[in-house]
């Protein structure tokens, strides 16, 4: 085994592992208390702002699936760390001329809010790769700031999604807004796990995908159905953005 780069072997004294193993605990406590099955929650670390390294400290310690918000940082890492048995999650906001390299490199699209959007993903996916997954983003909490379609809009975008032979409708997904309260933490997530559930009637096993809960709220998530919490800052560490 080649010896391991000094800022790797940084990151992984710095706590990464630690914080990851942390974090999975706190995911299979939650799962116990909401007497649900440990393997029902998965982990997506969300790895914007950190470095390759950071990715792979974590993937040493056995994380898989990672969470991008910006395309280019995104691609640069999955091409650099091509070697790797990673999934790559695409979790940010959608511009109609960054379609074709999500398409092209990532697993995962958590935040499709435009048929627009959903075509040109289907049109630009590599067939070779297989069907793209895809969430629906829902603004359930209804934030003039925050993307997503309404609760009344998610059925007839769903529908569109289905039918495109490149994508593969696995579920929905929110971010709510942020709240102190742990009662009004779960509010919005039960609002969306009525949702899901009731769409996977319509679309069958393969709508099996509720992505909500971050590091200050992944609890109140998991208790009302989460099925992937997004979580970064609780395993990476405060992030530093460029100004």
């Amino acid at each position: 085994m080649p010896a391991m780069v000094p800022k790797l072997a940084h990151l992984i004294m710095s706590g990464i592992p630690e914080r990851l193993q942390a974090v999975e605990n706190a995911i299979v406590a939650a799962c116990a208390e909401a007497r649900r099955p440990a393997a029902a929650v998965r982990l997506l670390a969300v790895s914007k702002t950190f470095g390759a390294d950071a990715v792979l400290a974590a993937a040493a310690a056995g994380q898989r699936a990672f969470g991008e918000n910006y395309v280019q940082e995104g691609v640069d890492k999955i091409q650099a760390l091509k070697d790797h048995d990673l999934e790559w999650h695409f979790i940010g906001p959608i511009q109609s001329n960054k379609t074709r390299p999500i398409a092209e490199h990532f697993d995962w699209v958590h935040a499709v809010e435009r048929e627009k959007i959903a075509v040109r993903l289907s049109e630009q996916r590599p067939p070779a790769l297989g069907p793209l997954n895809v969430c629906v983003q829902v603004n359930i909490s209804g934030e003039t700031s925050k993307s997503g379609v309404t609760p009344d809009e998610v059925e007839s975008l769903a529908e569109a999604v289905a039918r495109l032979p490149n994508l593969r409708l696995r579920g929905l997904m929110a971010i709510p807004e942020p709240a102190d309260d742990f009662a009004a933490q779960r509010a919005p997530f039960a609002a969306m796990r009525e949702l899901f559930e009731r769409l996977r009637e319509k679309f069958g096993p393969d709508f099996d995908t509720l992505s909500m809960g971050m590091s200050a709220d992944m609890r109140a998530a998991i208790l009302e159905g989460a099925t992937i919490v997004r979580v970064g800052s609780a395993i990476f560490g405060a992030r530093t953005y460029n100004k």
